[in-house]
């Protein structure tokens, strides 16, 4: 994985240092640095996703049940971009059309 900033003309050193760790935030690199920072063994990996694919569905229903009741939750942008590309690890933007 290879991710290349240049710099742009008239544009401040932490300027382009903010757009790549932006762009190794998005093709998770992070994400990936953080999981292979100590084993994980099989049985916790399966119990971790497990839990999280429940917390997934769970998520999904509620969103369906309330859009379906009209009670559309608006978030506001600062809590949006943390639920967008994930609270803790920072990963790529999810699409809203997937559940």
């Amino acid at each position: 994985m290879v991710i290349k900033i240049q710099v742009r003309q008239n544009e401040s050193l932490e300027a382009a240092l903010r757009r790549f760790k932006r762009q190794c935030n998005y093709s998770g690199v992070f994400r990936l640095a953080k999981a292979n920072t100590w084993h994980e063994k099989r049985s916790d990996k399966r119990r971790r996703e497990g839990r999280e694919r429940l917390r997934t569905i769970q998520r999904a229903t509620r969103l369906a049940s309330q859009a379906a009741s009209g009670q559309v939750a608006r978030v506001s942008k600062a809590k949006s971009k943390s639920k967008r590309f994930g609270r803790r690890f920072g990963g790529p933007p999810r699409s809203s059309s997937s559940a």
